[in-house]
């Protein structure tokens, strides 16, 4: 990968979200690898299916579970020209939310345009 951004190949990056915000370090890792490929000017897009849309749902409070709430740095990545977030509709359905529902905005796609938007990807990170 070293050869290609020294070259100036933009590759299309779609970082996946599929776990709620906390309990792990998986969603806030992500956040960490998102803002590294950001950094090295490739195309990158976010996906948030399954418990994962939890990690954009507004107001959340973290102080019961004695972690840091991280959620906030979602409306900075648009700073770091990462524009592109796709939350699944059948996930939101599925955990009672809306578009409404979530702290910044995105684009509300189907599980058959998330399946292209998937496959149309050079480079995947599951999270």
């Amino acid at each position: 990968m070293d050869d290609q951004i020294e070259s100036g190949i933009v590759k299309k990056f779609l970082y996946i979200n599929r776990r709620a915000p906390h309990g792990t370090i998986y969603a806030h890792e992500a956040l960490e690898v998102v803002l590294i490929g950001a950094a090295f000017e490739q195309d990158v897009s976010l996906a948030f299916i399954d418990d994962g849309v939890f990690q954009l749902k507004k107001d959340q409070d973290t102080s019961d579970i004695h972690t840091k709430n991280f959620s906030k740095i979602y409306k900075a990545l648009e700073m770091y020209d990462v524009e592109k977030l796709f939350v699944e509709k059948e996930s939101l359905d599925k955990r009672g939310l809306t578009e409404d529902d979530l702290s910044v905005d995105v684009k509300v796609i189907n599980s058959s345009e998330m399946k292209k938007l998937i496959t149309d990807s050079e480079v995947m990170f599951n999270f």
